[in-house]
């Protein structure tokens, strides 16, 4: 029987490549998103769904289990992007954020944790460098992502008995929908976004900015027992070496 996994954010970059790389792996992909699941190849069930709503987890578990009747694995990716100085950065802005980013995974394995300690399984929280170096104007987004990172440890030290793993994964800048909206918001008009994007990968010491499906095999990798059975609590920074180079060189 196929592993089931849940991907968040379904439809949405990082999401949607994720799915594809479970999908070839042989894995169950139950993709959840706001948005209408049109054209999400290795998605085999949808489910829509704002996941920053506190009734969603339970409703979005009682149909995986009714439907799956298993869960190997739960993938906290969907989230939302505010890209405003701290100043301007409205309580709802705050809130919404908060709810989407950390409510969301903290609910949403309360929720699976009784399928997950049925056999063991992982969590795999989709955090982001900006947990640990940060940019102007990112200061609700890079507070969510810091406190995801820290649930990250206590969830692994907490379910460690169930054999539930919980880890999480860092991403730097890659090439979705989220970045080029950033981008675009944050430089002059005018600008063509592909430029942008070069401009951007160029800080890389890989030299570019990441693909989707490169940030979708790592989450594979901490989502597997049989490739990462030894690892949990830890953060996985997948960026093309950015945060490995000091600022001032």
């Amino acid at each position: 029987m196929k592993r089931v996994v849940i991907i968040t954010g379904a439809a949405g970059g990082i999401g949607k490549a994720t799915s594809q790389v479970f999908d070839t792996a042989g894995w169950q992909v139950v993709g959840v998103d706001k948005n209408k699941g049109i054209n999400l190849p290795g998605v085999a069930h949808f489910i829509q769904a704002d996941i920053s709503q506190p009734d969603t987890p339970e409703q979005i578990l009682d149909e995986v289990s009714a439907q799956e009747g298993r869960l190997d694995a739960l993938i906290n990716n969907a989230a939302i992007q505010v890209c405003r100085p701290l100043i301007e950065t409205s309580l709802s802005e705050w809130d919404l954020t908060m709810a989407s980013n950390v409510r969301s995974a903290f609910l949403l394995t309360l929720a699976a944790y009784p399928l997950l300690k049925k056999r063991g399984g992982a969590i795999v929280n989709v955090s982001s460098v900006h947990a640990v170096t940060t940019s102007p104007g990112m200061a609700a987004y890079a507070a969510s992502k810091g406190a995801l990172l820290s649930l990250t440890r206590s969830m692994a030290l907490e379910l460690a008995q169930d054999n539930i793993r919980v880890n999480a994964i860092l991403p730097g800048a890659v090439d979705t929908e989220m970045l080029r909206s950033g981008l675009c918001r944050s430089h002059v008009k005018g600008e063509k976004v592909e430029d942008l994007i070069r401009s951007l990968g160029s800080k890389h010491i890989t030299g570019r900015v990441g693909r989707p499906e490169e940030i979708g095999r790592a989450i594979l990798f901490l989502a597997d027992t049989e490739q990462s059975s030894f690892m949990t609590g830890q953060s996985l920074i997948v960026d093309g070496g950015t945060t490995a180079k000091l600022s001032t060189e």
